[in-house]
Parts: C-alpha cells; structure tokens; sequence
C-alpha cells in the first residue's frame, strides 16, 4: 500500500483572530509561501501521490488548490459544532498508511522524507512550564501516557504517521465517537488516548525549530517578522489607524464568542485592554 496524506484544514482557528476572519489560517503565506502549498510540496517531494484535504470553514478558498496539486478535497460539514476527530472521521475511507497533518504547520526541512515502520506522532522538547500535551514513552520509544501539562517535557507537535495496522485497529474507535454526541469536544487525540494499550504509537523526536505551529499572532510575529508592520489584515490595518499605532503594538488577542459564533476580538494595546465588534466595527475601551 503507497503512503497517502490527510491534512486537516476544516477549522476556523479562533485563537488566530482577527487575521482568520479573513483567511483560513492554512493558506496564510508564511516566509513567502502559502503554509498548506509548503506542506504539500513536501508530501510530494517524499513520493507522496494521494493527499486528501478536509475543509469546512471558508471552504471556497481551497477550491484552486485541486487544479494546482490535484489534490482531493473532502467536506466535513460539522466543523463548526465538533473538535477535529470530526476532520479525521471526514476523511476516514483514506486511512490506511498515512500521514496525518494540519494545514497550519510550517517544516522547516521535509519530515515527509524519513521512513518509518511503525505509527508515531511527532515531538519537540519544551524546558519549563507548559500546558501543552506531553508525552511518557518507554525504553523503545513506544508513548505510554499522554497527559496535558507539565515541565521539561516532550510535546506533541506537528505530524502524525499511521501505519494500516494502526488504521485498521483506530477507525472503529474513531466512528464510536462520532456517533455519541457527548465525544463532541474531543480532538482525535484524545480517542487515541483513551485506547493508548490498543494503539501502539511511537514518538518521533524532532531537534528545536524543525517543526513550527502558530497558536498566536505573536508566535507568528516572531517567526516571519512582514507580520509585525503589515500582514495584510484590513481588520489590523484598522485597529491601527483607529489608534495611531504599529500593528505590533496590538497584542494577545482572544476571540469574542456569542452562541459558539465569532463576533469580535478582545486585545490589548499599550497595557490598555479593547474590544472590537466585527459587525458594528465597534472599538471600545474595556474596564478593568
């Protein structure tokens, strides 16, 4: 069985506000390149033919890319009420040895390229702190325990890789918990979790700046410096000439939700906290 690839591209990405308002995050160009044009450039470069792309919000946007790559683009029409097993679920007659991706992630030298045998997600090392998802492996390097949160730690970040095996023992586990609507905040991570004795997956170690993945507009700034003056949002450009300033001076923004729906975005500008509505295009100062 050839490798095939399922890059995941379905979801609004409200932590990137309000730049994804305008553009899925996956198709950002990050250092001169379309992030999902990168990640498929590489997939083919490792002989990668069959490369699945599922889609949901903004959609439309993605449409040239089956001209361009001859891509397989694939719906999932829940993205907007479920976590991303919901992507994978999508996509799940693809599965077999396959490589499992976000469109937002940027490698900086082709992780497609290396051979494997057997399942592995892959990690990265994080000194301190960090709420991220960390990873306990044996002696084999086989994950024992995956837990969120902790210190000194390997994360998961970045890629996975199932082998048919893998798949085959995955994808019931996977359909259980898109039918039960109580799995519906559940990344397919966490299935993968709950079956860890079943599911034998390795980790794969990266060194630091191998694998990148923007959670914020801040890490983004700090990867690909265009982003601090000018990234292109007429909704930044905005904020900035409201309030006379750099766009690098509006900072740590959060999404404002109404009924599970995006209508604005929280941020802080010179150590003074704002909130802009995206309808009414309503600044205003927010009280301590």
């Amino acid at each position: 069985m050839s490798k095939n690839a399922i890059i995941m591209a379905a979801g609004m990405s409200t932590r990137f506000t309000p730049i994804s308002l305008e553009v899925p995050k996956a198709l950002l160009r990050v250092k001169g390149e379309v992030l999902i044009e990168r990640q498929i450039e590489q997939l083919r470069e490792a002989g990668v033919k069959e490369i699945v792309i599922v889609i949901g919000y903004m959609k439309e946007k993605f449409s040239y890319l089956q001209k361009k790559y001859g891509v397989v683009l694939v719906e999932n029409p829940v993205y907007q009420t479920r976590n991303n097993h919901s992507t994978l679920y999508a996509a799940r007659e693809y599965l077999g040895e396959t490589f499992i991706c976000s469109g937002d992630n940027y490698f900086v030298e082709n992780v497609f390229l290396e051979k494997s045998s057997v399942s592995y997600y892959s990690a990265v090392f994080e000194e301190g702190d960090t709420k991220e998802w960390c990873l306990s492996v044996d002696c084999d390097g086989k994950i024992r325990e995956v837990v969120i949160g902790g210190k000194d730690a390997w994360i998961m970040k970045g890629h996975a890789y199932f082998t048919k095996d893998f798949s085959e023992k995955f994808l019931p586990y996977l359909e259980n918990a898109y039918m039960d609507m109580e799995s519906k905040d559940k990344f397919w991570e966490d299935i993968y979790r709950e079956h860890i004795d079943e599911l034998d997956m390795y980790i794969h170690k990266y060194r630091s700046g191998i694998v990148e993945e923007f959670d914020c507009i801040e890490e983004l700034r700090e990867f690909d410096s265009w982003y601090r003056k000018n990234s292109g949002s007429k909704i930044l450009q905005k904020l900035s000439k409201l309030l006379g300033s750099e766009e690098d001076e509006l900072e740590k923004f959060q999404p404002m939700l109404k009924c599970g729906v995006l209508k604005g975005c929280i941020f802080q500008h010179r150590n003074q906290s704002y909130s802009f509505d995206f309808e009414t295009e309503c600044l205003k100062i927010r009280e301590a």
